[in-house]
């Protein structure tokens, strides 16, 4: 089990010793194991562990118990911390002063003591001081001797609480690059200030030389690679797709043979690149067996790798996967051609839910029209208005397959502890492995290739860095398609037929940029998408506002946007606000 930050519940009190404060202290430390129960209960980190809580030891009334609290916490990992009260307290004196944390309050909605009193004068403390803070107010009044969470109240708490523990879980890692820029995408220039000053992560740079030093030293774990060349062996190979190479250029089957050692090799040294290897202190190697504490990576590939050897294809594949040889487990978070952005973006949203991200093209809006054009035949269902074609080269996740199921049989994409060995089963035989198109990638590889199911919901997000501006955010909720088989293939066959591919249809609305299918892929920022299961875009929103990334484009329902309450100083335009209130506040670790 890995150490994960802890959530830190903050019980504040009237202070007035003599009847007040006496009067108060099992209610409000009622609430704050109330607020502990529902986050430990309802919300687990990436290994399936809950979220724990830490409590402070007593109610906080005066400074000398804040900062007793504070002590504590730091000592018990904490990363995020959530005030609540039921009554006045003294605001500046008991408040969260931790620059770093993730803050909230909940201020009980009940009317024999002001606990929103206390509410709005600490959030404005918290604006005053640069310290900005999500305010919880329960839209309906509460009676005193009751500790329930009213399910609006709860289900601020809880988006909270997943943007929070996100914030902290990546502070303190890294992004380890191997290679540098793939073909001049600006998104795959790395920018370590922005690593480090908004999200807290170190910059990490291997060259990728060193992917091809461990194989040809042979620094890897031996008896783990004879167990996943036999896996391979058992699931890829007998899989292999069709080869649309020219004959003069397809490999023959020793040469494919060697293509499928070469990246399964590939694939185990840069995981432990990414989070180094005990085995390899086994033998001998010290260096190698440290890893860089990386939480997220990117592989350059193209094209001083690829030109001459077997392509990142299968490995980022596999990496970003909820299973390999080695069984069930949390997916890594790993960016085809080191995209950077698209790299941080999957970690977002990987992070918000615990399951594998889709690593994608935003390859080709299509409109009903040129659909009938091309085929002769008309979109219907959910795809009726236009579709946009997500398409890579071979690197995304099998869960994305979509052949996990839940209980009524829908394709679902599923944290790793919910996995079950029929739906590894499943997303390995809808996988075909095709030799790599040796047009693109000289050196040869394998290319997973997949059609998602259709009727998934999911979340399309990129993070996009902009001169003079800084980072902003794209979200658009939507769904995947079915589409007619006929229709599918000679649509795929314009692109690449050995690529896997997603049909995504967004959820449209009366905003400028979700106005038509056509509107979102023409507002879109890069050529590359982070695709999640789940509509997550308002914990998405949520997430930007703490790490002070503003949102430039979404279709998430006003009512369900939750940002720090200082945000509401900025003007009545929210999204205007948002810019504003970013660009205020700056960087969190600046």
């Amino acid at each position: 089990m890995k150490n994960y930050p802890k959530i830190g519940i903050r019980p504040i009190i009237d202070g007035r010793q003599g009847g007040i404060r006496e009067s108060l202290e099992d209610k409000t430390m009622n609430l704050a194991k109330a607020v502990a129960e529902l986050i430990s209960g309802n919300l687990r980190n990436g290994d399936g562990s809950p979220i724990e809580c830490v409590i402070a030891d007593s109610t906080i009334g005066r400074v000398a118990e804040a900062a007793a609290c504070a002590d504590k916490f730091e000592k018990c990992g904490v990363g995020a911390t959530i005030s609540v009260t039921s009554c006045w307290c003294y605001g500046s004196e008991t408040m969260d002063m931790n620059p770093h944390y993730p803050k909230a309050v909940w201020g009980f909605n009940g009317t024999e003591r002001p606990g929103a009193v206390y509410l709005a004068a600490v959030l404005a403390a918290h604006a005053q001081k640069g310290l900005p803070a999500f305010g919880i107010y329960g839209h309906d009044v509460q009676d005193l001797e009751d500790n329930s969470i009213p399910e609006d109240v709860a289900e601020k708490i809880l988006r909270w609480a997943r943007a929070a523990q996100a914030v902290a879980t990546m502070r303190g890692k890294s992004y380890l690059s191997v290679g540098n820029v793939a073909m001049g995408i600006a998104g795959s220039i790395v920018n370590a200030d922005f690593l480090q000053e908004y999200l807290g992560i170190r910059a990490e740079q291997v060259d990728m030389t060193e992917v091809l030093r461990r194989i040809q030293l042979g620094i890897y774990d031996k008896e783990e690679y004879e167990k996943a060349m036999a896996w391979t062996k058992k699931h890829c190979v007998p899989n292999e797709g069709f080869d649309k190479n020219r004959p003069e250029k397809q490999k023959d089957r020793k040469g494919k043979d060697e293509d499928w050692e070469f990246v399964v090799k590939m694939t185990m040294i840069i995981r432990d690149l990414m989070t180094g290897n005990p085995r390899l202190l086994e033998a001998g190697y010290k260096e190698e067996a440290l890893g860089h504490n990386a939480i997220a990576g990117g592989f350059q590939g193209q094209r001083q790798w690829t030109d001459f050897l077997p392509n990142g294809d299968f490995s980022e594949t596999i990496l970003n996967t909820s299973f390999d040889w080695n069984g069930i487990r949390e997916a890594y978070v790993f960016a085809t051609e080191n995209d950077c952005c698209n790299g941080l973006t999957m970690l977002f949203e990987h992070l918000l839910t615990n399951r594998a991200a889709i690593f994608s093209d935003v390859r080709t809006y299509w409109s009903p029209e040129a659909v009938k054009r091309v085929t002769g035949k008309e979109l219907t269902g959910r795809a009726s208005g236009g579709m946009i074609h997500l398409i890579n080269s071979g690197a995304t996740t099998l869960d994305g397959t979509g052949y996990s199921t839940d209980n009524d049989g829908n394709p679902v994409m599923k944290q790793c502890w919910e996995m079950t060995d029929k739906d590894v089963e499943d997303c390995l035989a809808a996988t075909s492995w095709c030799p790599a198109d040796r047009d693109y990638f000289r050196g040869g590889g394998f290319s997973s290739n997949f059609l998602t199911k259709g009727g998934m919901p999911v979340t399309m997000a990129r993070l996009n860095l902009v001169k003079g501006l800084g980072p902003v955010l794209q979200i658009a909720e939507g769904w995947t398609a079915d589409v007619d088989p006929e229709i599918h293939e000679v649509l795929n066959k314009r692109t690449d037929p050995t690529w896997p591919t997603t049909w995504f249809v967004p959820r449209l609305c009366d905003k400028p940029a979700f106005k038509d299918v056509y509107s979102v892929m023409n507002n879109w920022g890069a050529n590359h998408g982070a695709i999640s299961y789940g509509h997550i875009g308002a914990d998405l929103i949520t997430l930007a506002s703490m790490l002070r990334i503003p949102v430039c484009m979404h279709n998430v329902d006003d009512d369900k946007i939750f940002r720090p309450a200082a945000w509401n100083a900025f003007g009545m335009d929210k999204e205007g606000a948002d810019f504003r209130a970013c660009k205020n506040f700056g960087p969190v670790y600046k």
